[in-house]
């Protein structure tokens, strides 16, 4: 880690002084740490769960409806043997409980494959995921970004990272998605760890 942490600094110092600066206040960042297809399934059922939510709520949710399964194991197929009512008993809506069930049968009728993100590129994985009911693109990026430990994910619609940027650049507004997008450009191969830097920099920066 302390191999990538330096040539991620070495790249922003080059390319981008004011995150440059930022990061090294708040270096080092969160490693990233790619996850094994096996968990695939649990991780979007979280990420699911948690959206539009805080993260204490989501948190909660989850882990009652981690409850549901026997030692915990979350899999397509002991979730399709759960009835949609006592899924939204532990506190999911309708449209989530019928995400989560969309997300299982498509699971096992191997319409998504994890065995094959490995192969496939970063647009490539999104776009088999948001085939998923409930999935759109944020939810795509977070997942290779945090699953998939993908080093170059750049997530223009994230609010935070919005805000983050408008803070650290000194900008009267936040950027537009097409402004946030351009700025971005500069941290490529490691737009990852931009993000990592930006979603930091929110809570330990004044």
């Amino acid at each position: 880690m302390r191999k990538i942490n330096e040539q991620v600094l070495k790249h922003f110092q080059k390319h981008d002084k004011i995150l440059f600066l930022t990061a090294k206040k708040i270096w080092p960042i969160k490693e990233l740490k790619a996850d094994k297809p096996k968990n695939y399934f649990r991780r979007l059922c979280r990420e699911i769960i948690a959206q539009q939510l805080a993260g204490k709520a989501s948190k909660a949710i989850f882990s009652r409806f981690e409850d549901l399964f026997s030692n915990g194991k979350i899999t397509p197929h002991k979730t399709l043997k759960i009835s949609p009512k006592v899924i939204r008993k532990v506190g999911l809506s309708n449209a989530k409980a019928k995400y989560i069930r969309d997300l299982a049968e498509r699971v096992i009728n191997k319409e998504l494959k994890f065995g094959d993100f490995k192969d496939l590129s970063d647009d490539q994985v999104a776009e088999e995921l948001i085939k998923v009911n409930g999935i759109g693109p944020w939810t795509a990026e977070m997942f290779l970004m945090f699953v998939l430990a993908r080093e170059d994910v750049f997530s223009p619609g994230d609010l935070g990272l919005r805000e983050a940027i408008k803070k650290i650049y000194g900008l009267k507004e936040r950027p537009t998605i097409k402004e946030t997008e351009k700025i971005s450009n500069k941290w490529k191969p490691y737009r990852t760890y931009a993000c990592l830097v930006l979603w930091k920099s929110l809570d330990v920066l004044d």
